[in-house]
């Protein structure tokens, strides 16, 4: 299962009025796994950026100045993307500043229902505590240490992270194919071992008639009570 974990930074908080991302950063998962593929691009919003902003993530007028427009690489973001599920804290905020950007660029928009809302998760996981990015961090021992300004690539990177803890850890999935087959067949299944096929062919001995010989002497001086004289039941 392919993810991309993402993240963005805008010149505001809306769309509507006039607000442009910034700057996109994302990183690949692969079945919950970072596979080390990410996205990375900052933006020429074509418009001023307000103090509030720039007090964010620390992305100035003239920063930005020489950056390409988003209509230039929205082809390449919309390839590394593909088709894969996006995971975004407080998904709905992005999710409308991506579509505004794709719309006045002429693609399509995506559903909403392609976004999975670490936010949401987060609160439901953890009732009336504190869900911010640096807030989870801390909860799971995730050094945000450089995290001093807002950044769309480094906050995506500390977001896959998260969404790991979120959903039970690394390799949340990895588990043993025949556990529920196993389950299914009561709590006696799982201490008995099935009776295994028989070989197509037998193995051919690995002893020598030597060896053979010299165990049967070793056994015959051992008397009667040897183990290797005792009946052994079939399996």
């Amino acid at each position: 299962m392919r993810e991309i974990v993402l993240d963005t930074e805008t010149t505001g908080f809306d769309p509507d009025t006039g607000d442009r991302i910034v700057e996109i950063g994302a990183v690949e998962l692969m079945n919950h796994l970072a596979t080390g593929r990410h996205f990375h691009v900052y933006i020429n919003p074509e418009r001023d950026m307000p103090a509030d902003a720039f007090a964010v993530h620390g992305l100035s007028t003239e920063f930005l100045s020489d950056k390409p427009r988003f209509a230039e690489v929205a082809a390449d973001f919309l390839a590394f993307i593909g088709d894969a599920r996006l995971v975004i804290h407080n998904a709905a905020f992005d999710m409308k500043f991506l579509n505004a950007e794709l719309r006045r660029a002429g693609h399509p928009t995506m559903p909403m229902s392609r976004a999975l809302d670490t936010v949401a998760m987060a609160r439901q996981k953890f009732p009336g505590a504190p869900v911010s990015l640096d807030a989870l961090c801390r909860r799971w021992g995730i050094d945000n240490s450089n995290r001093t300004l807002h950044g769309a690539l480094l906050d995506s990177e500390l977001l896959a992270e998260v969404y790991l803890e979120l959903i039970g850890g690394r390799q949340p999935d990895l588990v043993l194919v025949a556990e529920p087959a196993r389950a299914a067949e009561g709590p006696a299944a799982t201490t008995q071992h099935r009776p295994r096929a028989a070989r197509p062919a037998p193995l051919a001995p690995r002893i020598t008639a030597a060896e053979r010989e010299a165990h049967a002497a070793f056994v015959a001086r051992m008397g009667g009570k040897a183990l290797w004289l005792r009946d052994v039941p079939a399996n």
